[in-house]
């Protein structure tokens, strides 16, 4: 059994962190606000891991962090994570990033990132599992409503992405 005081004020601080980093950020096509992914995604990691037996503040922290190297800032940004939440956090963080760079619209083509990412996971550990696979899950579920609700029209939301919708 997980102590249930194992979110303390490392989690409370970087969860102000986040919403400070993504407060200007929505999500593609229904402008829901995106701290809303982000608490969704670290529910589901917070969960998992509690199950599993290796829920800690780190893991937590990560979590709720995942988005923030990737979407604003890249490796500045990912230093500074390790300077305010540790070594261990920003590892994860950086694992369960697809690119590292400061400027989002010099990340590299869609599919060669993720190709690369998918590679990375066969070789990391089931911390970065459990906080890439709540992200992933939570990303699936919302755009299966959204396909719910929108249909194919769904997939003009993501021109970078080179599949033929």
């Amino acid at each position: 059994m997980i102590d249930s005081s194992v979110l303390g004020e490392r989690f409370a601080d970087a969860l102000g962190y986040a919403v400070r980093a993504h407060r200007h950020q929505v999500r593609k096509g229904v402008g829901t606000p995106y701290i809303a992914h982000l608490l969704g995604a670290t529910s589901l990691a917070i969960e998992g891991a509690s199950e599993a037996g290796i829920l800690d503040e780190d893991l937590a922290i990560a979590a709720v962090l995942h988005d923030v190297v990737e979407d604003h800032g890249g490796v500045p940004r990912l230093q500074e994570v390790r300077a305010r939440f540790g070594a261990e956090v920003a590892r994860i963080v950086e694992a369960c990033s697809d690119t590292m760079v400061q400027d989002p619209s010099a990340k590299p083509p869609w599919r060669a990132r993720k190709e690369a990412y998918i590679a990375h996971l066969e070789t990391d550990d089931v911390r970065v599992l459990q906080v890439s696979l709540a992200d992933k899950l939570h990303n699936a579920r919302a755009i299966l409503l959204d396909y719910r609700e929108h249909g194919d029209v769904l997939w003009q939301r993501f021109p970078d992405a080179d599949v033929p919708w």
